[in-house]
């Protein structure tokens, strides 16, 4: 029996979970962006250290707002979702909506033979890493095949307007500050498969699906992204509301707080 027809968890309230109040839609749609000024201030005076940072955490907190709009649990319109990860894909320098495609993929087939987002997921840590730059790859490629026709046109649309960026960024604009951020992101991207991918499901099974983590100040480090096995059993919960979620499903199974993310 699967950890979803566990009748425990089926028994664990998650419905009043799912609605966002205005104050949080709006911390929802604005995590990033002071993370992004800041970086980009930051390579722009040449407070490298400050800037790396901040670019790390506007990595996450995109990842976040990525993650919620997936799922279209941002609290605004599919459509607004769409618009947003398009955005995102521009600062962010992937196409969002082929990490939509089969991250929703691996909700249905999570970590079977055909689970593209999770391949890294079974591999040692070490080639997860050194494989890395693959992974980007590989999601627009499968993401580009598992969607329909309005998906690929979001997906061209988001690869065509990257290509642009790039060429503004680093053939005619003269601005430092965005070819360290184009970079950074870059980077970035070819880590996503070890610590978005690896580190949450590594060493996990169908009858497991994904790990989990306790500890506040490491949630908070993260900003909640750690609480995956949380929304793997609830997927609709937005992320701000997963530490309320994993309570009560501790109370409800707490064998299942121990398979930690760190």
């Amino acid at each position: 029996m699967g950890l979803a027809q566990d009748p425990r968890l089926r028994a664990v309230r998650w419905r009043d979970l799912l609605a966002l109040s205005k104050g949080e839609i709006a911390w929802e749609l604005a995590l990033s962006a002071p993370w992004l000024a800041v970086g980009l201030l930051g390579f722009h005076a040449e407070w490298y250290v400050a800037a790396l940072l901040s670019s790390f955490f506007f990595f996450l907190t995109g990842l976040r707002q990525v993650h919620n709009a997936c799922h279209y649990m941002l609290g605004i319109s599919r459509w607004l979702c769409d618009v947003g990860l398009l955005l995102l894909s521009v600062l962010m320098l992937s196409a969002m909506h082929a990490v939509q495609v089969t991250h929703l993929h691996h909700h249905r087939h999570c970590l079977d033979e055909d689970d593209v987002e999770a391949a890294t997921a079974k591999l040692p840590a070490w080639r997860a890493l050194l494989l890395g730059p693959l992974h980007p790859v590989r999601l627009h490629y499968w993401g580009f095949c598992l969607c329909n026709r309005s998906k690929r046109l979001w997906i061209a649309g988001e690869v065509a307007a990257i290509t642009v960026t790039l060429l503004l960024v680093f053939a005619v604009l003269d601005i430092w500050a965005l070819k360290c951020l184009a970079v950074t992101m870059l980077v970035g991207e070819c880590f996503t498969g070890f610590f978005a991918v690896w580190s949450v499901h590594h060493d996990c099974s169908r009858s497991e699906i994904a790990r989990t983590q306790r500890g506040w100040l490491k949630n908070f480090v993260s900003y909640n992204m750690l609480f995956h096995l949380e929304h793997h059993l609830f997927p609709n919960v937005p992320t701000c509301h997963l530490p309320k979620l994993a309570r009560r499903i501790d109370r409800a199974a707490p064998q299942l707080r121990t398979k930690n993310v760190y």
